[in-house]
């Protein structure tokens, strides 16, 4: 049998589900496409740029940057995550230094970067506040207080 993680072990029946942040889902989707840009980047500068840098440079920045944009993604919910997120945009957007397409490339995923943490981070706030106003409305309205409506109780009556 697999083992059980610490959140299976911990859980019980009733207990609310631990809501996942926006910003980290829609921060995390851009820079695993990154990593997959710069992937692809280092193949082309293999290629096209062959004969002004060693093939071993080439890969192991290349591959080296890649490993970066995808460990970000497990610090994005700490308070430095997201600095680290913007310095990667701004070096994926230097590497057009190297490769003159990778500043329109960086640029574009800068802009999406910047929308998916602002888009995130007001789509959290949306939730925390109707997840107050939920609690707020269960409080003053207990379930057992109220008489019992089931579907289709006034056909009985009749």
């Amino acid at each position: 049998m697999a083992k059980l993680t610490k959140a299976q072990r911990e859980w019980r029946p009733g207990m609310p589900k631990k809501r996942r942040s926006t910003k980290v889902m829609f921060a995390s989707t851009v820079l695993l496409l990154e990593a997959f840009v710069v992937l692809f980047g280092t193949l082309a500068v293999f290629g096209l740029h062959r004969n002004e840098f060693p093939p071993a440079l080439v890969f192991s920045v290349g591959i080296g940057l890649c490993l970066v944009f995808v460990l970000t993604c497990a610090v994005l919910s700490k308070p430095w995550g997201v600095a680290l997120g913007w310095i990667l945009q701004l070096v994926l957007i230097l590497g057009g230094l190297v490769e003159p397409a990778m500043y329109l490339v960086g640029a574009l995923f800068a802009v999406s970067w910047w929308y998916g943490i602002r888009t995130g981070i007001r789509i959290d706030r949306e939730a925390a506040q109707r997840e107050r106003e939920q609690a707020e409305w269960e409080a003053a309205h207990p379930a057992g207080s109220g008489p019992e409506q089931t579907p289709g109780a006034d056909a009985r009556n009749t």
